[in-house]
């Protein structure tokens, strides 16, 4: 196996490779009867061969991929090329590669929409039934409408934030529990409260992400997309939530400069909860790991709280694999084996992610250590409102949640109103919807 890091310059010149593996043991063959197919894939067949597979990393789940592609390679006799880059860059370097021509065989990806027609459908490999091994959320973010298979759904979060343990002690502040249930008037009080007796410069920190913003939507009340694909913010709720947000920015309660700062570019709040400017952070799951290697202080995921609806907000990563790439079967088939049962659990362990599989789900991965705050998050799973899962997997998500964050600077350096904000976010999003019609 080859680990690399590029940069999006690199991969616009062409040095990228995508990675790509196998699915079954060797010597062992599968195949399906899809209108497209059969594909019959020969896993015997795949040693010797080369693939690369592009990925970006939220920290621990590194070390845990490259353990699970080591595997694979003794397994199948094939070679993974591992290229590692920046989420901020995945975008436009994987453009560049389609573009040029030289289509990876797999990457990891938050949303296979972008690249919809470069893509294999995975059940023309393993049957129409294989996305019932996902739960159906999972699914919902992986199939189009007519049920074809375009992203295997490899690992999902749902937002929450955490806290610094240590601050809430010194300040005389009880530290909520996975029972905890709070508004969230209180969850900025408490927060405000710590950081004031702690001398912190902000009461909270989060990820500039439109992701991020929606759980801020979703606890309000509303969201992007509705259920039926259709534009669905709701004018005054809208102006609530995000009314709630840019007050902590105006009074300091969040760091407005930090905010701004990032432009329309995802920007992680994780190094300022680390350097203790701030007790409370909204993120996910993903910064478990890191967290538990590096974190100069004790800390603790708590729930979300609540105003007009708990829980958080989901996401999902997915497995992709490139029809134009130099290996199509080698990618398919690396894709499905990197999720099955086995092999899922395993980087679930090392990585704390929340598994895509039903199986999993339902069994439960026992995680080595802070387990506790794993549970903490999957429990948010059901606090969060159904119609969150539908927006997350529409192909119009991610613009708008692009839009998102691009329209609320602008309410934030004072340019518009509250008002004109939603009205005009209303409007974007209700043209990204109908160009992915």
């Amino acid at each position: 196996m080859r680990i690399k890091s590029r940069s999006v310059g690199a991969l616009v010149a062409g040095v990228l490779a995508l990675a790509t593996a196998t699915a079954c043991a060797p010597g062992t063959q599968e195949s399906n009867n899809t209108s497209n197919g059969p594909v019959t894939v020969d896993f015997s067949s795949f040693k010797g061969k080369h693939m690369t597979y592009l990925y970006f990393t939220d920290g621990p789940d590194l070390d845990a991929t490259k353990a699970a592609v080591a595997r694979f390679e003794q397994e199948t006799g094939a070679t993974v090329d591992l290229q590692v880059i920046p989420f901020a860059q995945l975008n436009t370097a994987l453009t560049a590669r389609i573009t040029s021509g030289t289509a990876p065989e797999v990457a990891r990806v938050q949303d296979w929409h972008l690249w919809g027609s470069e893509l294999l459908d995975f059940t023309n490999y393993f049957g129409k039934a294989y996305p019932n091994e996902f739960t159906d959320g999972a699914v919902a973010t992986s199939v189009d409408k007519d049920g074809h298979m375009f992203a295997v759904p490899s690992d999902q979060t749902i937002n929450g934030p955490f806290v610094n343990v240590d601050a809430f002690q010194k300040a005389g502040v009880p530290v909520p529990d996975a029972n905890t249930k709070w508004t969230w008037q209180q969850f900025v009080d408490t927060a405000a409260k710590v950081a004031q007796e702690t001398q912190m410069s902000s009461a909270i920190t989060m990820d500039v992400s439109g992701n991020r913003l929606s759980t801020v939507l979703s606890q309000f009340g509303t969201t992007l997309i509705g259920a039926d694909g259709q534009v669905a913010l709701d004018q005054a709720k809208t102006e609530q939530a995000l009314s709630a947000v840019n007050d902590l920015l105006q009074s300091g309660k969040m760091s407005k400069e930090f905010w701004l700062g990032a432009g329309t570019n995802y920007r992680g709040g994780n190094d300022p909860f680390m350097a203790q400017q701030a007790p409370v952070y909204l993120s996910g799951p993903w910064q478990v790991g890191a967290f538990a290697k590096s974190a100069p202080f004790k800390w603790a995921a708590v729930p979300n709280p609540c105003a007009a609806e708990c829980g958080g907000f989901p996401g999902m990563k997915q497995m992709v694999a490139f029809r134009r790439s130099k290996e199509p079967t080698l990618g398919v088939a690396f894709a499905q084996w990197m999720n099955r049962t086995e092999n899922q659990r395993e980087i679930d362990k090392v990585a704390f992610w929340l598994p895509t599989r039903k199986d999993l789900v339902s069994a439960h991965v026992e995680y080595p250590s802070r387990a506790a705050d794993m549970n903490v998050f999957i429990g948010q799973i059901a606090s969060t409102p159904s119609v969150d899962f539908k927006t997350a997997a529409s192909p119009a998500f991610t613009g708008a949640a692009n839009a998102l964050v691009k329209e609320f600077d602008k309410y934030v350096a004072g340019q518009e109103s509250v008002t004109d904000c939603v009205h005009n976010l209303r409007d974007q999003v209700d043209k990204i919807v109908k160009a992915t019609k």
